[in-house]
């Protein structure tokens, strides 16, 4: 009789999902770090082929429980000459995972990222050139932690702009680091003048709603950690948000120059969505000159909805260690980190343009007992959406 109420209880729950899908109106937009980040280049393709991964299905079943009309995922490895989005998409996301009702995306967007490729430089001048920091974003092979994007509308891939290649210099007031005792820049000459900024790339993916685009501009900045006095990370960090704040500002955008030669950001009035794992917590967290606010504070995006959750609040609770000295409202976190190092943050974002009515947004992250509550544990990012209309 236990097993007959659990089946019901889960038709009606999806049910109800499907009526609400339906009476939805505009756009559901959501951001997923899944943590798929593994150690082999071929990993997640074989992961993909068995259809049997545990950790991807329960990634599937969130996506097919919060049915984002746009996502993307972060920390999804690249793999050229794989489609590994279409395998995502065909051997997990069009299967029912524990219950729940498939979900199709007939089109999709990845692509080569900075992460894992060598840059025949000692970035982390520590005396070597073949360690994963000495790729132009830390990686230890190309694709490692790369971006994938999912939508039930149109693609228009004639109009993808990418900014990988993009040199950090070129930025004017560049936060490069110095040395700390000598004042001296930290890189030499050499390297400061190829460093690309880009941990893993910048994208701004054009999607057609009916006769309306909207600019989908993701990325995922490197964390402010892992570094030295120098802040090489945190700087960086700081200033990838900064290159996506300026690419959505028509003022500011005159010195950003796309991989393809073409200069400028979006034009005035343009649609967007700014989507990505930020790494970057409003009030806590290790970030270098509180980064995020280059969004938040931003006269051009709409971050009037604050997505929350019941559980995000209740796991820093139980789970007490730093999150009981962080500032920030636990019930808007993100992420699930050691409580004695780190905490739980804030740090994934669906940011839309100010003309963009936001009507809802959220954190996939359920308590103990309510549906998907045992799937979380496959990353420890969760996903976050927002609903929008033009």
């Amino acid at each position: 009789m236990r097993n007959g109420l659990v089946v019901l209880t889960m038709l009606f729950m999806l049910s109800c999902t499907d009526q609400e899908q339906a009476m939805r109106p505009g756009l559901r937009v959501a951001t997923f770090n899944i943590a798929m980040g593994l150690n082999k280049a071929d990993a997640l393709q074989v992961n993909l082929l068995s259809g049997e991964d545990i950790n991807l299905k329960k990634v599937a079943a969130i996506i097919q429980t919060v049915r984002p009309d746009i996502l993307l995922l972060n920390e999804f490895d690249y793999q050229g000459g794989i489609d590994s989005a279409g395998l995502f998409n065909k051997n997990y996301l069009n299967v029912s995972q524990f219950g729940g009702k498939p979900i199709d995306y007939p089109w999709t967007h990845a692509g080569h990222v900075n992460t894992g490729e060598p840059s025949g430089l000692d970035l982390d001048q520590n005396g070597k050139i073949d360690d994963a920091a000495d790729s132009w974003g830390f990686g230890f092979f190309p694709g490692q932690y790369g971006m994938a994007l999912f939508s039930a509308h149109p693609i228009n891939t004639d109009s993808i702009r990418k900014f990988r290649k993009f040199r950090w210099k070129l930025m004017p007031r560049a936060k490069l680091p110095v040395d700390p005792v000598t004042g001296d820049n930290w890189y030499p000459p050499e390297i400061a003048s190829k460093l690309r900024l880009s941990s893993k790339d910048h994208w701004d993916i054009p999607v057609s709603i009916s006769d309306q685009v909207i600019h989908v501009v993701a990325f995922h900045p490197t964390p402010p950690v892992f570094d030295g006095a120098e802040d090489r990370n945190g700087l960086r960090n700081h200033d990838e948000i900064r290159l996506a704040a300026d690419y959505v500002s028509a003022d500011r955008a005159y010195y950003i120059v796309d991989d393809a030669g073409q200069s400028g950001g979006l034009e005035a009035g343009a649609d967007f969505v700014i989507l990505g794992d930020m790494n970057a917590d409003p009030l806590d967290g290790d970030s270098t000159e509180n980064p995020i606010q280059q969004f938040l504070s931003h006269a051009g995006i709409n971050a009037t909805c604050d997505p929350a959750s019941e559980g995000a609040g209740l796991a820093a609770l139980m789970q007490g260690g730093l999150n009981k000295q962080h500032l920030g409202k636990s019930s808007l976190d993100t992420s699930d980190f050691n409580d004695e190092t780190v905490g739980n943050l804030r740090l994934d974002y669906v940011l839309p343009s100010i003309d963009l009515l936001v009507t809802g947004c959220g954190v996939f992250w359920p308590v103990a007992g309510k549906l998907g509550a045992d799937w979380i544990d496959a990353s420890d990012h969760r996903l976050v959406w927002a609903d929008i209309e033009f």
